[in-house]
Formats: C-alpha cells, structure tokens, sequence
C-alpha cells in the first residue's frame, strides 16, 4: 500500500482473509496455485510495511535493504511468471494452452531480466510525500521494452483463458496499471500494488465461479433422481 505503515498492514491483514478463503475454496492443487495469489499480495503488503517502518523509523533502519529487496523481488521477479503459469494450469482446452506457453516464456524471460538487475544495479527506496518511490537504476534503453513484456505476460493471459470470468483478472491489473502510469507516474511500483485487494477480490470470484460450475456440471438432475 502507497500511503502509510498502517494502511500496508491493514491491506495484508485483509488480503490474507481473502487469500485463505480462496484457498479453500479450491479444489485441485492447479486451483490452489492459482487462489494463492492474494496470500502473496499480502506477504507483498506486508513486506512494503516494513519498507515504511525502516524509512520512517531509525530503530528499524536495518530491515530496509531486505524488506525493499523483498517487496520488488515480489512485484518484479514473482508475478510475471506466477500469473500466467497459474492461469495455464487451470486451462482445458489445448489450443489455448499453447498461446499460454508463450506467454509464459515472455514471463520467465521479463522474470530473469529483472531479478539480474535487482542482482547488479542500485536499488533505493525513498519516501516522497504520501508514497514511496523506488528509484531503479536499470538499463534506460532495455526499461521500456521490459515494461511492455511485463505488461504482456501478466495481463494478457487473462484474456486468452477459456475460464469463467479470468477477463476480470485481466482487466482489473489493466485498469490498475493505466490508473497508476497516468496519475502516479513517480511511484507506479508502489501504487499499482494498491489495487491489490481489487484484483484478489476477481481471484476469489474466478474460484467461486469455477467451483458453482463444477458443482452444477457433477449433480444429477431431479430428473435422474
């Protein structure tokens, strides 16, 4: 969360509520994968909590460098492959596994671009006003491409999926990202981590949906009975 230690702990409290609950509501190790996805977003929180406390408060200076490595390593090493990977693993239909393959070679290679710059570049976080700036000194020439392919593996997949409802997903990081670039260019990493709870909201749903289906497909009719 982009405004306060306080408000990043709440938003980890309440997304590890909507994590748990999608868990079990899965019903296949492929569906947990997938319903996992809000614990993360609260770990991710959680951690940028930490960031807060270790710039706000000298008696937690020592937990910044982890906690900021932590928190990017999840939004820039973690989610442009655990997106489509746990989205490929609930598909049926084979033709759109293999556009989904695709998409996760585009995510494993933004993934390893990323992490090898968090490795081998400065990484600072500063508290500017009510938000943190992460000030990343990668490549200038590589960052715009990187961002398209970021783009592209977490959002487009969503779209390619023949399960119900997974365009909300898709939609809900697209509408998150646009909101962020456009008003809080400065602090997109931090901020698009704002709609957290709004995309985990679609993530329990898609699981909600999947499992009403599942149920409505298995069950004899009165007609049978």
């Amino acid at each position: 969360m982009c405004f306060s230690t306080s408000a990043s702990f709440g938003a980890g409290a309440i997304l590890a509520v909507i994590g748990v609950a999608s868990i079990k509501k899965a019903k296949s190790p492929s569906e947990t994968f997938f319903a996992s996805i809000p614990l993360i977003f609260s770990f991710q929180q959680f951690t940028e909590g930490f960031v807060w406390l270790s710039l706000s408060n000298p008696t937690y200076a020592f937990l910044q460098q982890i906690s900021t490595y932590t928190f990017l390593f999840i939004a820039q090493v973690i989610w442009p492959t655990w997106v489509p990977l746990s989205i490929f693993l609930l598909e049926k239909k084979n033709k759109r596994k293999i556009i989904q393959k695709i998409l996760i070679g585009i995510g494993i290679m933004v993934s390893a671009y990323l992490g090898f710059c968090l490795l081998s570049y400065h990484v600072e976080a500063k508290i500017m006003g009510y938000h943190i700036s992460y000030e990343l000194d990668f490549p200038v020439f590589l960052s715009k491409y990187g961002s398209i392919f970021y783009i592209i593996a977490t959002i487009a997949p969503s779209y390619f999926s023949s399960i119900k409802r997974m365009w909300m997903l898709g939609t809900a990081i697209l509408i998150s990202y646009i909101i962020s670039t456009i008003f809080y260019t400065d602090y997109v990493v931090s901020v698009w981590c704002f709609f957290a709870s709004i995309i985990s909201l679609t993530v329990f749903i898609i699981i909600y949906e999947m499992n009403k289906s599942n149920q409505t497909i298995s069950s004899p009719t009165s007609a049978n009975v």
